[in-house]
């Protein structure tokens, strides 16, 4: 009777958590995690992906589509990479300008050629959150210092709250909210019918993605993106993150069973009553690092970020 009414707790608490409000993430401060810094050059590759490039830049990923009226952008790299960028960009899609750039998300290494874009008088695309993260100062969790509003021609032209589509040159392209996911305003991008999916920076093949708690992220957010990935791909999607090599929808889905299973195993350190610390010493990814790499980090940041969203009743 006790382990099944403990079992019980643990299912209430899960939903309490996944139904706790976002918005309390935003101003917590916590000690830095980690620090990005952007590099001051780096080579360029372009790999075609049926029709659709990939462009990696200093292990920043970059997808461009042909346009009648322009390229379409997903993500910018950096901006110390922006001017050699569109230059590569232009030759993958034999265009001559960025009709739409969409931003997965508000992070420097995925804005860098937004003010370039802006400037010419492209569309720049990106959820409402991240449209507001980028015009004022904010701090991150994942980046050192106070990060500075982009200049006005750098930011958001055009936002969205949830779903969209565009059309271009024939292909359909799909976009989402991931609420809270590795900051408070990421984006997926779809392509159906090449089988591609732009994830941002909620999955990785190379590392755990962190959590940028201090700008909405949460680990439940994770949960339910990953949740979401998961129903959208099949085992043979090539799923492109923010960061390093591609993977496949089949990765999604084990990193989606991954988190599942932490997330059960964290509400239990919760009712433990344990810190932080005490879940790093203990490591419940052990088994994963292997395929991600120290968990260290990642643990830290995410049990930080469910002890924000959780506030008891």
């Amino acid at each position: 009777m006790r382990k099944a009414r403990r079992s019980n707790d643990q299912r209430l608490l899960r939903r309490r958590l996944l139904r706790a409000g976002v918005a309390s993430l935003g101003g917590a401060l916590f000690p830095m995690l980690a620090a990005r810094t952007q590099p001051a050059s780096a080579d360029i590759t372009t790999t075609d992906l049926g029709g659709l490039a990939l462009l990696q830049v200093a292990g920043v990923n970059v997808l461009a589509l042909h346009g009648d009226d322009g390229a379409l952008l997903v993500d910018g790299g950096p901006k110390a990479s922006a001017d050699a960028l569109l230059r590569a960009v232009y030759a993958a899609t034999r265009t001559t300008r960025i009709h739409t750039l969409i931003n997965t998300h508000g992070h420097p290494d995925q804005t860098g050629a937004n003010e370039l874009v802006g400037q010419a008088g492209g569309v720049i695309l990106a959820h409402e959150k991240t449209q507001l993260y980028l015009s004022h100062a904010m701090y991150s969790a994942l980046l050192e210092g106070r990060q500075q509003p982009l200049p006005e021609a750098a930011r958001p032209n055009q936002t969205t709250r949830g779903e969209g589509t565009l059309e271009l040159a024939g292909k359909r392209i799909e976009y989402g909210y991931l609420p809270a996911a590795h900051t408070d305003g990421d984006l997926f991008v779809r392509f159906p019918q090449l089988n591609v999916l732009a994830a941002g920076g909620v999955v990785s093949g190379e590392q755990w993605p962190l959590l940028d708690y201090r700008n909405g992220a949460w680990f439940g957010g994770r949960v339910r993106a990953l949740e979401r990935l998961a129903s959208l791909v099949k085992a043979d999607t090539r799923v492109v993150p923010a960061e390093g090599r591609l993977i496949t929808g089949r990765d999604v889905m084990h990193q989606r069973d991954i988190y599942d299973e932490l997330f059960e195993t964290m509400i239990g350190y919760m009712n433990m009553g344990l810190g932080a610390e005490d879940v790093v010493e203990r490591n419940p990814l052990q088994k994963y690092e292997p395929e991600l790499g120290d968990a260290s980090a990642f643990l830290d940041g995410a049990y930080r970020s469910m002890q924000i969203a959780y506030v008891p009743d």
